[in-house]
């Protein structure tokens, strides 16, 4: 099995078509679609969504909490190894790294959400799901704060099970998980900024925040996406 440092430099190589697209909001649909294709189906040796679940539920003795338990610590660590990887570089290469490390952490966070919904058995292949899937890189908090403005009319649990897929819809989330990920190395977070001006701090700070990110967010899927039916064997 690739150790965390090698599942970092894979997805690093795998998202530099869209690395630089997801730091664009208006680019949000194709670069997460981009995103959503590499964490369910895999790239190269990195293993996609539902081979990584059959993994773990093996693993858990066909336990499915168990094996979501397994999923989203792995995926901490995955995510904390990639920010390391990404943000080692310090000013030289910070205009690369942020993207880079962006979509890195979508990839991570997609996949592990994606592995979660396979094991609750949804069908990933459903486009209301993969909608779904990316609304839960917000977060809790985020997505009742973006309900109770009016940006968002509900939860990804009613997405995903909604009789029709919106598009409108499926925009509307890409465009809100595009700015919240720049939000977090952006405006919103100066303090990162600065410190990934510093060659090794700024690597152990991206790597602590993409952790603690990538636990949140497994903890909400987990919580979120209820058990919809029997996973099909």
């Amino acid at each position: 099995m690739p150790s965390a440092q090698d599942v970092g430099k894979l997805i690093a190589r795998g998202i530099g078509p869209v690395a630089t697209a997801v730091g664009k909001p208006q680019a949000a649909g194709g670069a997460l679609r981009r995103v959503l294709e590499l964490a369910i189906d895999g790239y190269g040796k990195l293993p996609g969504a539902k081979a990584t679940a059959a993994r773990h539920l093996q693993r858990a003795g066909g336990s499915s909490d168990s094996a979501i338990e397994s999923l989203i610590d792995r995926h901490v660590g995955l995510a904390s190894a990639q920010g390391f990887v990404t943000n080692l570089g310090g000013v030289a290469t910070l205009p690369v790294a942020i993207p880079a490390n962006l979509t890195g952490v979508a990839v991570v966070q997609v996949r592990m959400v994606a592995a979660i919904a396979h094991l609750r058995g949804y069908d990933l292949n459903d486009n209301r799901v993969r909608t779904a899937l990316v609304m839960c890189l917000l977060g809790g908090e985020q997505v009742v704060k973006l309900i109770r403005e009016g940006k968002l009319p509900t939860s990804p649990l009613a997405i995903a099970t909604a009789p029709v897929f919106d598009p409108d819809l499926d925009q509307r989330v890409a465009e809100a998980v595009v700015s919240d990920l720049a939000g977090r190395i952006g405006g919103k977070n100066i303090a990162l900024v600065v410190t990934k001006r510093i060659p090794l701090l700024g690597g152990g700070v991206g790597a602590v925040m993409d952790g603690i990110a990538t636990a949140q967010i497994g903890k909400y899927a987990k919580s979120e996406l209820v058990r919809r039916r029997a996973l099909s064997r």
